[in-house]
């Protein structure tokens, strides 16, 4: 490969979040300054999601040593990219306890991406970080039709039920990182993801790792998943209210005791 080729290519890496120079140590000391004032209380001091506030939750603050990361662009067991990290920093995970971090600086996040990626081993195992490619259909209508029997085919309503209220066969069964867990009601936005079509379909190709929701590129092609991703944007309930889960709220009230001058 020419010199000039190896810089382009290194430069679309960098870009995608697949590499990065090793952080300088005052970044680090930095970031786990930040992540002890503001992500510990939940988290845990050592990112094991044992932090004090931990146990108000039905479902626990994620235990970052494991590095399984549901949200994210990259696929199945993959680790996410930086854009990934930031995005769920910035926006928080709506209905969950994992409030938006809006209120850090762009240099304090970088800080503490910086620093997570110190919790767990896999950061130095696993180099690969690419997005999937995301091409949106021309016309997405022509594909809605067949949503609805791929939402049944496709075994989506054994969790998520026929209406996608998230009350199927198996809703009670489920569990996650050994703990009870809720399919999402498919009616009710916004989704912890996000709520656009190009969100559900990347939900759908790489499947919420640490989570009982599978990545389905091996078992249906890609205007399949377009198609069932059209369809769950369709389920939404006309008019209803934003949802507002118990743990959401109470991460909005440890946000506001720890961080003076922010409001539940």
């Amino acid at each position: 490969m020419c010199s000039r080729s190896a810089y382009v290519l290194a430069l679309v890496l960098m870009l995608l979040g697949v590499t990065r120079a090793a952080p300088e140590p005052h970044a680090l000391a930095r970031g786990k300054a930040t992540f002890e004032a503001q992500c510990a209380v939940c988290h845990g001091v050592a990112g094991d999601g044992q932090g004090p506030e931990a146990h108000r939750f039905f479902t626990r603050p994620t235990d970052l040593r494991r590095a399984a990361f549901k949200f994210r662009s990259t696929p199945t067991g993959a680790l996410p990219t930086d854009q990934d990290l930031e995005r769920t920093i910035r926006r928080g995970l709506p209905g969950s306890g994992m409030v938006a971090q809006d209120h850090l600086t762009d240099a304090e996040v970088l800080d503490v991406i910086a620093y997570l990626k110190t919790l767990s081993p896999r950061w130095g195992e696993s180099a690969a970080r690419v997005p999937i490619a995301t091409v949106r259909p021309a016309d997405l209508d022509a594909l809605a039709a067949r949503g609805a029997d791929l939402f049944k085919e496709a075994g989506c309503i054994e969790c998520h039920g026929e209406s996608g209220r998230g009350n199927g066969p198996s809703a009670g069964r489920l569990t996650s990182g050994g703990r009870p867990t809720r399919p999402t009601d498919l009616t009710r936005r916004p989704f912890k993801g996000g709520d656009q079509v190009e969100d559900v379909y990347r939900a759908l190709a790489v499947g919420l790792d640490g989570s009982p929701m599978p990545s389905y590129r091996d078992a249906l092609d890609d205007d399949q998943m377009w198609a069932l991703a059209v369809h769950v944007t369709r389920l939404a309930v006309p008019g209803a209210a934003p949802r507002v889960t118990d743990d959401e709220r109470i991460g909005h009230e440890v946000e506001a005791a720890h961080q003076p001058g922010r409001r539940p």
